[in-house]
Parts: structure tokens; C-alpha cells; sequence
């Protein structure tokens, strides 16, 4: 974890940084080859893309990273596969591009697998056993919700229901009862339904409710969630669901690295001193 002292120092580079993404040539006139030298950013401007729904622009950029085997372009294709954003639907897309991710070392990948497996899901034969390797792979890697769930067992309540909707392919349900959950407090169904409403899964889609139970997950007096936070910094980066706002999006992306989250922190890293010879 970066330590809060250290941030201050980083500010500077941040905000150079900041222009760079935020600049024309590299919103429109983008190489991909050249985005793809520094992967770190590259994911950044795919999510950034990926939150307007620009899921042609996503995809091109997570395919180059793929294909210098970083491993969230394959999880994120993942995604796009999993739920047929800017594609048909794919499910055993979505579990080769998850299985590539895990391989190269993507815990959320992993995390992913792990429960795919182990509730099933239209045109994903449920196997516990592959579904608890995977968790375990998870758990060693850091993930704390898939040692919590090897500990405890499969959560119950809303969450459950949720994830037994999901494997039934009745997002709708899914949602509904991510909501009950979210709005007693629970940061975890919080920050599903989130992106729930960010992918249109079994909602309307909606950037704005998006980005409210972004806010909801992140300000938590249970200590907020840094997933929450990463999500909020990108829509204030590109105004997608938030006012776009530059010193906003930096101070959510230093609250999300201080509160642990690895791409959070990963991108700090990457902001403060982009690698030489990388064009934007």
C-alpha cells in the first residue's frame, strides 16, 4: 500500500499525468501501440472508455493489452464477453478470456472464475470443485472477500439471492436484491450495483445511479470501499455520471490507494513518472 505520507510528493507528476489522459490527441487520435507501452494508463483510459460506453474504443485498447499479455485486458474482454457489451453475449468467451487473466496473475480474474464456477451460469456448467481452486487461488493472492467465503461459506441473505439470480441468468432479481442489501448499508451490494447500473444489467442503465452507489459504498462509515472510490475517480476524470472535475478524480484516486486498492495504486505509480519515449 502506498503510504499517505508519500502522496504529496506525487502530486506534481499526477497532475502532469492527468493532462496527458485528459488531452485531445490522446481522447481521439490514440495509438495503440503507443498506449500499450505504458499498460498501467492504457487500462485506465480502457475503463474511461468503457464508463461512456465506448466499448468499440475499449476493446481495441484491451486487445493490444492482451496481447502483450497484460493481465486485466484479458479480464476486462472478460467482461465485455459476460455481459455483451458492444458484442453478443459469450459465456465461454467470457470464461477463456477470465481463465487467460487468472493465468497471467489477475486476482480479480481469479475472484471471478471462483464464483462462476461454483454458482454456475447460463452456458457455464457449475463445478464446486473448479469454483473452490479458484477461490482458494484468490485468497492466496490477497483477495479478501474470497477468504471470507472459504471461511464463512457463500454468504447468505441478499447476497446470495443475488448471486443464485446471477447463475439463473435473472439479472433482474439480481438486482433487485443487491438493492435490499445496498440500502441497509452493505458496501459489497453497494458496489455491485453499482455496476450494475453502470453495464445496464438487469436495470436501466444509469451512469447516475452508478455513480450514487459509488458514492454510498465510498463514503461508508464502515471505511469505504477503494473499488468504490477507483469507479468514482474515473467518472470525475471523464465526466461520465459526475462533473468532470481533475483535482476530484485525484483525490478519489489517493483515497482508493490509500484504502488498498491495487489498481488504484498501480496507477498512482504509473501517473508519477510515465515511461520515456511513450506518446500520447
Amino acid at each position: 500500500m502506498i503510504h499517505p505520507m508519500k502522496l504529496p510528493k506525487m502530486l506534481f507528476g499526477l497532475g502532469t499525468a492527468m493532462m496527458i489522459i485528459n488531452s485531445t490527441a490522446f481522447a481521439q487520435d490514440v495509438s495503440i501501440d503507443d498506449v500499450a507501452r505504458n499498460p498501467v494508463i492504457a487500462n485506465y483510459k480502457g475503463y474511461a472508455e468503457f464508463k461512456m460506453a465506448h466499448y468499440d474504443v475499449a476493446r481495441q485498447i484491451w486487445e493490444a493489452l492482451d496481447r502483450i499479455n497484460y493481465s486485466e485486458g484479458a479480464f476486462n474482454l472478460g467482461i465485455l464477453a459476460e455481459d455483451g457489451l458492444g458484442e453478443p453475449r459469450d459465456p465461454v468467451r467470457a470464461i477463456a478470456m477470465y481463465e487467460r487473466a487468472a493465468g497471467l496473475g489477475s486476482a480479480r480474474a481469479t475472484y471471478r472464475l471462483g464464483k462462476l464456477y461454483w454458482f454456475g451460469a447460463p452456458g457455464i456448467l457449475r463445478d464446486s470443485d473448479k469454483g473452490r481452486k479458484y477461490l482458494e487461488m484468490a485468497a492466496a493472492g490477497g483477495d479478501k472477500e474470497a477468504a471470507n467465503w472459504l471461511q464463512a461459506g457463500a454468504p447468505g441473505g441478499a447476497l446470495n439471492d443475488a448471486d443464485m439470480a446471477e447463475s439463473r441468468g435473472d439479472y433482474a432479481a439480481a438486482a433487485k436484491a443487491l438493492t435490499a442489501a445496498a440500502e441497509v448499508g452493505d458496501i459489497i451490494a453497494q458496489t455491485r450495483l453499482a455496476w450494475y447500473y453502470e453495464a445496464g444489467r438487469g436495470v436501466t442503465r444509469s451512469l447516475e445511479q452508478a455513480a450514487y452507489w459509488f458514492g454510498r459504498a465510498a463514503n461508508s462509515n464502515q471505511g469505504g470501499s477503494g473499488e468504490a472510490m477507483y469507479a468514482l475517480a474515473v467518472m470525475h476524470r471523464t465526466g461520465a455520471g459526475m462533473p468532470q472535475d481533475t483535482e476530484r478524480s485525484l483525490d478519489w484516486l489517493r483515497r482508493s490507494a490509500q484504502a488498498g486498492y491495487a489498481a488504484a495504486i498501480a496507477e498512482l505509480a504509473a501517473m508519477e513518472k510515465p515511461p520515456s519515449g511513450t506518446r500520447y
